[in-house]
């Protein structure tokens, strides 16, 4: 059984939860400590049955609460040497048996999960995403993509399930209060990822055996759940028998199984 769920996710915080039948690792910790402990709890899911942390970049609002719990709770935290360099003061506060170094491209084993990073297109020091395998079966997550590449793609494809990021709408950022150098930047190659690319790349992964897919990171400002999934279900041109899903802002999605 392999099983994932959002709890928090968008533009003020992220944390993913991944399940097994024996094992429990978040990616990312975006929110407060207080937000995570209740999700998970809300889940029926309490902290000494979380395994690792996985890290996908040095943005705060992936790593807000990563020391906090870590030292807590004694979680091991997983990231490779530049973000961990990048981290500045927030490194030193996890203690040294805590801290894991990854390398991106290479594989590695939390508990009953293999792991594959993969580098993602974004404005960090070493962003990445994961592959996550069990029983058989293969999860990608990939958050804070400014495009997706050939080579991003040959490592997402054959996933049976996807948490991508669909972040903005062109034109609601476009006309948005945001200054210009923001927009330059969120719409840029290290940016974000918009609806529309979503869903090329959802449509794409569809024909090689993706049937789940969990639309994440949504900006507040320039997007909106209905029209995130409106968009991305009009890049389907075949038959649409996939279970696509927008992740809450605010409280947890419910826990959905890879089938």
């Amino acid at each position: 059984m392999l099983k994932y769920c959002s709890l928090y996710s968008g533009s003020t915080g992220n944390s993913f939860l991944v399940q097994s039948n024996n094992s429990n690792i978040l990616i990312d910790a975006g929110v407060s400590s207080k937000k995570i402990v209740d999700a998970l709890t809300s889940l029926n899911i309490s902290m000494d049955q979380v395994n690792a942390i996985l890290v996908t970049h040095e943005h705060i609002d992936h790593i807000k609460s990563l020391a906090t719990i870590s030292k807590k709770y004694n979680i091991p935290v997983y990231a490779n040497q530049k973000t961990w360099n990048a981290l500045g003061d927030l490194s030193n506060k996890i203690s040294n048996d805590n801290k894991k170094t990854f390398n991106t491209f290479e594989n590695f084993k939390v508990a009953d999960f293999e792991i594959f990073p993969f580098n993602t297109p974004h404005d960090a020091a070493e962003p990445c995403g994961f592959n996550i395998y069990n029983s058989g079966k293969k999860i990608s997550i990939a958050t804070d993509l400014g495009c997706v590449t050939k080579e991003l793609l040959e490592h997402i494809k054959n996933s049976s399930s996807i948490l991508l990021e669909a972040n903005y709408d062109p034109n609601i950022l476009k006309c948005s209060r945001y200054p210009f150098l923001l927009k330059q930047r969120i719409s840029s190659n290290i940016g974000h990822l918009s609806n529309n690319s979503a869903g090329k790349t959802l449509s794409y992964l569809y024909k090689l055996g993706l049937n789940q897919a969990l639309l994440i990171h949504l900006s507040k400002e320039n997007n909106f759940p209905e029209l995130a999934y409106e968009t991305v279900l009009s890049e389907f041109t075949e038959h649409k028998n996939i279970s696509i899903n927008v992740a809450p802002r605010d409280n947890p999605s419910r826990l959905f199984e890879v089938c």
